[in-house]
């Protein structure tokens, strides 16, 4: 079997440490840490696609995966967070330069945002007039920077793309033009703050609307010109695997615990650790698949402008089954724990909310 390192290789040992020390604290303010925040903003993270036109890390696809599984590993809304922003700030190779060099140029640049269209942006002469509700908005309250997906109308009436559907295109705001409502309301992912926003009656200039196309970049690098199904596919995978890995860590010393008890028969001992051993070489093996899947798709990338459609349905698939054996897995091994891992102020319990959570994303639900 190839071997795979663990998530824990690709992420400072002191980081670890920061964030994690401070993850239930977070979870009851419901956002992120101060000391979390530290972390992100020395190490850039939420930089790490922004084009390095704009100052950004323009991270390479194979090594993005494995940090932001990594991150995730770490803690899950952390790692949640820096990837739904961090991805915003994908969109960075696509905005006309000027207002990029201005979005980007702000202290601790953060954009975050929403892919639904919650609203609608009417055209004007001179621009458009925004108004909508959007939710699941991760990490908005520490951004500098909203994007939002809108209809787009005028006189009233929506306007119909080339396909005969209502055309909707993205647009970029100050975080300070709009209203963020409290609306996160689940059992996991606490900490990520994936409220609402509210914008109402804001006039912005044409060039606050951009289009996501490979065709469309304004940085002409492969990082942009990478499908955005894809990217999106596999940077949402590696988090719940991420959180499944940190589930499956802690499982060990808790059955090691679990061990201890007389009532357990030797042959009851043995199979907590041969289920973990084996669930972990599963996942292992499948998490080689999707490097491998994105490794190949990436070099493709680098060297042609085009990637072939076979390496970028193998990034899709592998991505969802990454995700699915992350669930499966972790359900797997729920029931061995005992009530600890039903305890909501244990850090094993928080781990298994916050996949339950991030795993229900839409994007990842079906194998095809």
């Amino acid at each position: 079997m190839e071997n795979v390192p663990h998530p824990s290789q690709f992420i400072p040992a002191e980081d670890v440490i920061a964030i994690r020390s401070v993850a239930a604290e977070a979870e009851q303010s419901g956002v992120l840490h101060p000391d979390q925040l530290e972390v992100i903003y020395r190490q850039n993270w939420f930089e790490l696609l922004v084009p390095k036109a704009y100052g950004g890390l323009q991270t390479s696809l194979p090594e993005l995966v494995r940090l932001q599984e990594a991150i995730s590993w770490t803690d899950g809304s952390t790692g949640w967070v820096v990837t739904l922003c961090c991805g915003a700030g994908w969109f960075g190779g696509f905005l006309p330069k000027g207002l990029a060099k201005e979005v980007f140029k702000a202290a601790n640049v953060c954009l975050a945002g929403s892919g639904a269209a919650g609203g609608t942006a009417e055209i004007t002469d001179d621009g458009y007039v925004i108004n909508g509700t959007w939710r699941y908005a991760s990490g908005s309250h520490h951004a500098t920077h909203i994007t939002a997906n809108c209809i787009i109308t005028k006189n009233g009436e929506k306007i119909l793309g080339d396909d005969g559907e209502p055309l909707i295109m993205p647009f970029i705001f100050n975080k300070n033009d709009v209203s963020i409502l409290s609306a996160w309301k689940y059992v996991g992912m606490i900490a990520t703050g994936s409220d609402s926003f509210m914008v109402k009656d804001l006039h912005v200039g044409k060039e606050h609307q951009f289009k996501i196309d490979a065709s469309a970049t304004v940085i002409d690098k492969p990082l942009y010109r990478y499908p955005f199904l894809q990217l999106a596919e596999a940077t949402l995978a590696v988090n719940i695997s991420g959180m499944a890995i940190h589930f499956m860590d802690l499982c060990e010393n808790v059955f090691v615990e679990r061990a201890k008890q007389t009532r357990l028969t030797d042959q009851q001992k043995d199979l907590l650790f041969q289920e973990l051993s084996t669930l972990t070489a599963l996942m292992d093996e499948q998490r080689a698949v999707f490097f491998r899947a994105v490794d190949t798709s990436w070099e493709a990338a680098t060297h042609n402008a085009v990637i072939p459609d076979d390496m970028l349905k193998a990034v899709s698939v592998a991505s969802r089954q990454l995700a699915k054996l992350s669930r499966e897995s972790v359900d797997k091994l729920y029931p061995y724990c005992g009530l600890i891992a039903a305890s909501t102020q244990t850090e094993i319990n928080r781990a298994w909310r916050d996949l339950h959570t991030a795993s229900q994303h839409a994007l990842l639900t079906f194998l095809e």
